[in-house]
Formats: C-alpha cells, structure tokens, sequence
C-alpha cells in the first residue's frame, strides 16, 4: 500500500508514468492505483491477500496511476497460484479497474494441464474465462486434459468376489462311473 502511494505521488508530481526495472510487486497487482485521493476501484486487499496474489516478472514495467493500467514487457512471466495460472508473453497489461489481464506476443497459458497458444489472449478474472485470438490467417491451439468417464472404476460395473461360485447344471444326463 505504501508503494501504491508513492507510485501516486510520483506520477501525479512528475506527470509522467513511473518505470519500474525489477518485478512488479504483487501489492500493485492486488491493490489499484487509480488517482489522487488514493481511491480504490477494488476494495483494498485483505490481510490474507497473499493467496491472492499474481506475480509479474519482465524487463520493464510501467503503471499509470491516472488509469490504473499496469504494463509488463519483456520476457514476461506471470504466476497466479490462487488460480492455477501460468503464463508467457512478448507483453501483459493488467486492467485493474476493469478486472482484466491482456497478454500479447506468443502467448503462453498453462492452468491445471490446459494450455492455450496465441498472440494475444484476455483473461478476465472475475469471470475466469480466457480469450484467445491468433496471429492474422493463423489459429489458437488449445490442448485439454479431458478425463475419460469409461476407464473410471467408479463407473466400471465389477462383480463382488464369490468365493462359492454357483455350479450350472449339466446339460446332458450324468453318466455311470467306469469301473477299470
């Protein structure tokens, strides 16, 4: 919260967007810098927001507190444990006030197995759905873990064991022993 402050001041002051070099702090992920009164358009993160949180690793990061716009370019890299979420990209914009992340250049998504590939692909969080759009005249590629219903022994039909198997009568009459 204190660096969301600074960020404020700083860009307010300066009037200029503020550069940031190293990750992008989650706070600025959880937290929305939006304007001078130190407004929120999400409510602030609570004390357990770690679980919440998304990291941002690229080369260079910038926030807009007049817009509340968070942009990573760069060999970017996002981790978001609270959704399962990992991704890749040429460049990722984080909306805060509209609760969206847009990734674009060679798009890499990754959640609980499922992949997605792209050139730009919105994730809007609040819905937890992705868009994926492709490089012009090309496609997405998807790939889906999809659980096979048949081979689930939950749904198998398997005879109890019967140590005492019920004999079926004999077809054709029993014959007399053979005295040798």
């Amino acid at each position: 919260m204190l660096i969301a402050k600074l960020l404020t001041s700083i860009s307010l002051s300066l009037g200029f967007t503020l550069l940031l070099p190293i990750t992008l702090i989650s706070s600025l992920i959880t937290e929305s810098v939006v304007g001078a009164g130190a407004s929120y358009a999400q409510a602030p993160p609570a004390k357990n927001a770690v679980g919440r949180a998304m990291t941002v690793r690229s080369d260079i990061q910038e926030a807009d507190a007049q817009t509340g716009i968070v942009t990573a370019r760069g060999n970017v890299q996002i981790n978001y444990p609270a959704r399962s979420i990992q991704a890749t990209a040429a460049q990722a914009q984080y909306f805060s006030r509209e609760r969206r992340i847009i990734l674009s250049g060679n798009v890499f998504v990754l959640q609980e197995g499922n992949t997605i590939r792209g050139e730009t692909v919105t994730y809007l969080i609040d819905e937890g759905r992705f868009i994926a759009l492709p490089q012009g005249g090309g496609q997405v590629e998807s790939m889906y873990l999809v659980p096979d219903e048949s081979a689930s022994p939950k749904n198998a039909t398997v005879e109890p064991f019967n140590p005492k198997p019920a004999f079926k009568s004999p077809l054709s009459a029993p014959s007399a022993p053979r005295n040798p």
